[in-house]
C-alpha cells in the first residue's frame, strides 16, 4: 500500500508544482495557495496545488489532479486521471470516471452510482464509501469503516492494514472497524483484514476468501447496528 509513505506523496506533489514541465495540448493548472477550480464542460490538464482543495465540475476532464491540504470532488460525469491528497476528502458524484488511483491519507472517499475507477482506493483515516461503483484495483485502508454499497464490483482485494511504525504520527483508534459489503457486491480478490474488525455480509454478495475476520450475514436493505466491542 504506498499510502504508507504519505511524506513521500507529499514530497512528489510538491515536486510536481514547482517543476518547469514541457507545455501541454490541455493547460495544467499549478499553485502553491489557493484552491482550483474546473468549470462544468472545461477541459484541463494536470491540476497540483499545496493549500487548496480541488473541484472539477460535472462533465468536466482533467488529469492528475493532487493537492497536499484541501478536498477533492468531481462532479457529475466528470473525469480525471488520478485524485490524491493528504489531508481532506475525496469525493465523486455519479458516473464519474477515474482512469488511475484515489488516495487519501487523512480523509474519507466516497464514490456515487455509475462511477468507476481504474486503479485502487486508498486511505489512512476515514471511512470509505462506494454504491455501485467499478473499482479495477484494490480497496485499502488502515483505520477506516468501510462500506462496499450496493451492486458494486471490486476486482482486486478488500484489505485493511495493521498499523505499523510507519503510520505514526497518524493517530489508531482503539475500536473494531466496521466493514460492511452490501446487497448484489462482488469482490474478486481476497478479503484480509490485519487488525480487529466488524465483518457484515450481504446474502446476496459475492466475496473472494476471508483472511482475519468472521462474517456476518444479514438480508436486510441495510447492515445491522454496530455490536458493542
Amino acid at each position: 500500500m504506498r499510502l504508507h509513505r504519505h511524506a513521500t506523496v507529499l514530497a512528489s506533489i510538491l515536486a510536481l508544482s514547482f517543476a518547469a514541465g514541457a507545455a501541454h495540448a490541455r493547460q495544467d493548472v499549478d499553485k502553491v495557495n489557493g484552491s482550483i477550480s474546473v468549470a462544468a464542460g472545461e477541459v484541463r490538464g494536470n491540476l497540483e496545488t499545496v493549500n487548496g482543495s480541488i473541484r472539477i465540475g460535472e462533465n468536466a476532464q482533467a488529469g492528475a489532479a493532487g493537492t497536499v491540504n484541501g478536498s477533492v470532488h468531481v462532479g457529475n460525469d466528470g473525469s480525471a486521471r488520478s485524485l490524491e491528497t493528504v489531508n481532506g476528502s475525496i469525493r465523486l458524484g455519479e458516473r464519474v470516471r477515474i482512469e488511475g488511483d484515489v488516495e487519501t491519507v487523512n480523509g474519507s472517499v466516497f464514490a456515487g452510482r455509475g462511477s468507476r475507477i481504474g486503479g485502487n482506493v486508498e486511505n489512512v483515516n476515514g471511512a470509505l464509501g462506494l454504491v455501485q461503483t467499478e473499482v479495477a484495483g484494490n480497496v485499502e485502508t488502515v483505520n477506516g469503516d468501510v462500506t462496499v454499497g450496493v451492486g458494486s464490483h471490486v476486482r482486486g482485494q478488500l484489505r485493511v492494514h495493521k498499523p505499523t511504525a510507519n503510520w505514526m504520527p497518524v493517530r489508531v483508534r482503539q475500536r473494531a472497524q466496521r466493514i460492511v459489503i452490501g446487497p448484489g457486491v462482488v469482490i474478486d480478490g481476497d478479503l484480509v483484514f490485519e487488525r480487529e474488525v466488524q465483518l457484515y455480509v450481504h446474502d446476496t454478495a459475492r466475496i473472494g476468501t476471508i483472511t482475519g475476520a468472521t462474517a456476518i450475514p444479514f438480508s436486510t436493505p441495510t447492515a445491522p447496528a454496530r455490536q458493542p466491542d
